[in-house]
């Protein structure tokens, strides 16, 4: 009997202990909520970006057009046909490249006509370039109008590969960087820091 009655002792220590620690918690939780609730108003804006994607590829336009056609001009004329190994492209061939790449990508993005680019590496430095500045121009016109709406609609790139629209917007931003990349590479190796590598002026 005395050892029965131990064992009911016990359980009713046991519930009246947890029932108050539960309350305990209870009022903490309760504490930190009303905490949270009564925080400074500070805190960062939970809004969704509106069209991240396209924002973004068109806010990289800007930039890398005009790092890339700065690169392009720092090249000296003579260097056009320099290439790092006899098996690589020239720069010039470089810059027929990114401005075939920006035009298709950039029309079919858009759904809009791209522009023909018939060059040849024996144009001089004045016709490649201002074929660059074309591309990177047709760029900014044909996706102004694109946003995020239509990101899965198929589209057929480089030939008959099956792809998107948003893969095809990633394809032109990575472009850009290894584009650059390459052109840094060039610039280098003659001696010449590419445009991002150029010494800021002081502020006054």
């Amino acid at each position: 009997m005395l050892r029965l009655m131990g064992i009911a002792l016990l359980a009713c220590a046991a519930i009246l202990f947890t029932h108050k620690g539960g309350a305990r918690q209870t009022g903490d939780a309760a504490a930190g909520h009303q905490a949270a609730s009564t925080a400074s108003p500070s805190a960062p804006d939970s809004a969704p970006v509106p069209n991240p994607i396209s924002s973004t590829v068109k806010g990289q336009l800007a930039r890398f057009g005009k790092n890339m056609v700065a690169a392009a001009e720092s090249m000296p004329a003579e260097k056009y046909n320099f290439k790092p190994t006899a098996d690589m492209n020239s720069f010039g061939h470089l810059l027929i490249h990114i401005a075939q790449s920006n035009n298709g990508l950039c029309g079919k993005i858009s759904g809009t006509d791209a522009p023909e680019t018939k060059l040849a590496e024996t144009d001089g430095k004045e016709k490649l370039v201002a074929a660059l500045k074309a591309s990177f121009d047709f760029c900014g016109t044909a996706l102004a109008n694109v946003d995020d709406s239509k990101l899965g609609a198929p589209l057929t790139l480089f030939g008959n590969r099956p792809s998107s629209r948003g893969a095809a917007l990633v394809i032109l931003s990575d472009g850009w960087n290894d584009h650059y990349g390459a052109q840094a590479i060039y610039l280098r190796l003659n001696g010449i820091l590419p445009p991002t590598a150029q010494p800021q002026p002081a502020k006054q």
